[in-house]
């Protein structure tokens, strides 16, 4: 079974089409996407907005920072 469907293929070369003329811009800031792997991501985003069959984004995972407090939360916890 295929993971992508074919409306989400389609809006993926567009915007790859997009992002080769130089017209593909980011969402909040407006600057121009330069990126290849932004530009999918953009156009998978797009496609799942439309309603296209495509995989949810990965699960991303705590940051460095964001690690440290949930350890210094437990030691806390377990030292009371």
């Amino acid at each position: 079974m295929a993971k992508y469907s074919k409306k989400a293929q389609e809006k993926v070369e567009k915007v790859m089409r997009e992002k080769k003329r130089g017209k593909l811009r980011s969402g909040r800031s407006g600057k121009k996407v330069t990126s290849r792997k932004q530009a999918i991501a953009i156009g998978l985003s797009e496609a799942r907005k439309a309603g296209a069959k495509v995989p949810n984004p990965p699960k991303r995972k705590a940051g460095k920072k964001q690690e440290r407090k949930v350890k210094k939360g437990q030691n806390n916890q377990a030292g009371n």
